[in-house]
C-alpha cells in the first residue's frame, strides 16, 4: 500500500474528537477522493467494527452489518437471530454491555439512507437514546454527494445537527498531488494536476507512467482505458437527469461560458438552466466567474480539471479512440492548457501574493485574466497568464497597462502592479513605467510551491 499522504489537518481533528467519549462523525466527498483511505489511517491503532454498505436492499445491508457486529463481540445469540430492520438491530446494540470505548464505521453510509426512508429515522434515535451516553465513536462516510448533504446533514434530516463534526474532502493541493509522482519534469507534473486535479485514486493512476504523454495516452485515449468511462459512472451516482447535465458539463467545456449559450447548447430555455448550474456549482463540478467590472455579466468554467479535459479530448475523440487511431495535437493540449493554467493561478493566487481577492475582468474585446485586489490598501494587480515559451514580459505588460485603464476601480488612488504567468520567458521585467512588475515561469512555481522527488 502506498504510504499515507497530506490530510495532516483531517487526521489531527480525528484524533481530537476520539479523546471525547462519544462522537457521531460523518466524513463525505467525491468518489476517488480518499474519504475511506483517511478512515483506515485514522483507525489502524484502534479497535472497533468497520462496515461497507453496498448498493443492494435493506435486508441484505442489515445482514451483513448485523454480522459484523456479531464477529467483534463473539455474539453467537446475535448472529444467529433473524433482524429485518434497521431499529432492531440499533436497538440490540444499545443494550450490549459495552465497557471499553471502540468505533463503529459505516462506509458508504449514502447507499443506506438511499435505499430506506426509515434508516436516518433509526440512526437518529440510536444517537439520542443511547449514543450520548456511551463509548461509541459512530462515524459515516459516503460518496453521493447530494444523499450525504440532503439526507444526512440539511435541517429536512431526522440527523440533523447530530453531527460532533463533518469532514467534506477536497481535492489535494499541487504540492501534495505531486508526491504520487516521480516524474523528472516539473511541466509534466503541472500538466497532470491540470488534467485529474488533487483527486489521490487518479494520481495514482498517473503514478504508473514515467511521463504525462504516456499516461494521458493509456488512461484516457483506449476504449479500454481507466478514465474512458469515469464521468458516466460519476454523474449517474448524482443526477437523475444525466442527460441534462452531462449536456451542460459538455457546453461549458467547449466554450459555451454564458448561461444563454449553455441553454441553447443543452436546448433549453435560459430562465430554465438555472437549476442545473446552481446545482452543478454546489457539487463543486462547475464554477461561476464574475465580472469585475459587471459582476451580474458573470460566465460559467468547469471547476473540475478531470471533467473539463475529459470533454474536451475523450468525448469529442471517441469514434477516433474506439479504432484506437487517437492522439492529442500539441495544439490541442496547449489551447486546452492555456485555460487551466489562468484558472490554476487564479484559484492559487494566494500562493503569490497574500491578502488579495481575486477575479478576472473584460469588456467588448479586452479582457485581464487576473485582478487583485487589496480594498483595504487600494492596491490593485494585474496579471496575465500565457501558457507559452519564451514570453516577452515587457510586451505583455504594456498591453495590460493599455487594457487596465479600461478598469474602474479608484482610478486616481489606487497602486497598481502587475504579475506575468508563463512557461518560460524570453524577456523579463522588474518595473515598467515606474510600477512593480513580478514574472514567474514554472522553475518559478516549482520554487513557489517548494516540489521535490520523493520517493513513494
Amino acid at each position: 500500500m502506498i504510504r499515507f499522504i497530506n490530510r495532516e489537518y483531517e487526521l489531527e481533528e480525528l484524533n481530537k474528537l476520539w479523546n471525547l467519549e462519544n462522537a457521531f462523525i460523518v466524513v463525505y466527498g467525491r468518489r476517488r477522493i480518499g474519504k475511506t483511505r483517511l478512515i483506515r489511517e485514522f483507525l489502524k491503532d484502534k479497535k472497533g467494527v468497520s462496515f461497507t454498505a453496498e448498493d443492494t436492499n435493506k435486508a441484505i445491508q442489515i445482514r451483513e452489518f448485523k454480522q459484523a457486529i456479531a464477529n467483534f463481540f463473539n455474539d453467537e445469540f446475535l448472529r444467529n437471530q433473524e433482524i429485518n430492520s434497521w431499529s432492531s438491530l440499533l436497538s440490540y446494540i444499545s443494550k450490549l454491555d459495552v465497557k471499553q470505548k471502540f468505533y463503529i464505521w459505516i462506509d458508504e453510509f449514502s447507499y443506506v439512507i438511499k435505499n430506506n426512508k426509515s434508516a436516518a429515522s433509526a440512526f437518529q434515535k440510536f444517537i439520542d437514546d443511547y449514543l450520548r451516553s456511551s463509548k461509541i465513536f459512530f462515524i459515516v462516510s459516503g460518496s453521493i454527494f447530494g444523499v450525504m448533504s440532503e439526507k444526512v446533514l440539511s435541517s429536512t434530516s431526522p440527523l440533523y445537527g447530530r453531527r460532533t463534526k463533518d469532514f467534506l474532502l477536497g481535492q489535494l493541493c499541487l504540492q501534495h498531488s505531486a508526491e504520487f509522482l516521480q516524474w523528472n519534469k516539473f511541466q509534466d507534473v503541472l500538466q497532470c494536476y491540470m488534467t485529474v486535479g488533487g483527486v489521490p485514486e487518479y494520481l495514482l493512476v498517473a503514478s504508473r507512467y514515467k511521463n504525462f504523454n504516456s499516461f494521458i495516452q493509456n488512461e484516457f485515449f483506449k476504449k479500454d482505458a481507466y478514465f474512458y468511462r469515469e464521468p458516466y459512472f460519476l454523474l449517474s451516482r448524482e443526477f437523475k437527469e444525466i442527460k441534462t447535465y452531462f449536456s451542460i458539463l459538455n457546453a461549458i467545456s467547449s466554450g459555451n461560458t454564458k448561461p444563454t449559450e449553455i441553454a441553447n447548447f443543452v436546448g433549453l430555455n435560459t430562465r430554465e438552466i438555472y437549476p442545473y448550474l446552481d446545482l452543478l456549482i454546489s457539487y463543486g463540478f462547475i464554477k461561476r466567474v464574475a465580472n469585475f467590472s459587471n459582476p451580474k455579466a458573470g460566465v460559467y468554467v468547469v471547476n473540475d480539471a478531470f471533467f473539463d479535459f475529459w470533454f474536451n479530448f475523450v468525448y469529442k475523440n471517441r469514434e477516433e479512440i474506439e479504432r484506437d487511431d487517437y492522439k492529442a495535437s500539441k495544439k490541442q493540449l496547449n489551447m486546452f492548457f492555456g485555460k487551466r493554467f489562468e484558472i490554476f493561478i487564479r484559484q492559487n493566487f494566494a500562493s503569490f501574493f497574500k491578502n488579495y481577492s481575486v477575479t478576472k475582468w473584460w469588456f467588448k474585446d479586452k479582457e485581464i485574466d487576473i485582478v487583485a485586489l487589496n480594498e483595504e490598501k487600494k492596491e490593485v494587480l494585474f496579471g496575465e497568464c500565457k501558457w507559452q515559451a519564451n514570453v516577452n514580459a515587457e510586451k505583455i505588460v504594456k498591453e495590460l497597462v493599455e487594457k487596465s485603464q479600461f478598469v474602474q476601480w479608484f482610478n486616481n488612488e489606487r497602486e497598481e502592479s502587475f504579475a506575468v504567468f508563463a512557461k518560460s520567458f524570453k524577456k523579463r521585467v522588474n518595473s515598467f513605467e515606474g510600477k512593480p512588475v513580478h514574472c514567474f515561469d514554472l522553475k518559478d512555481l516549482e520554487r513557489v510551491f517548494k516540489l521535490k522527488k520523493r520517493k513513494i
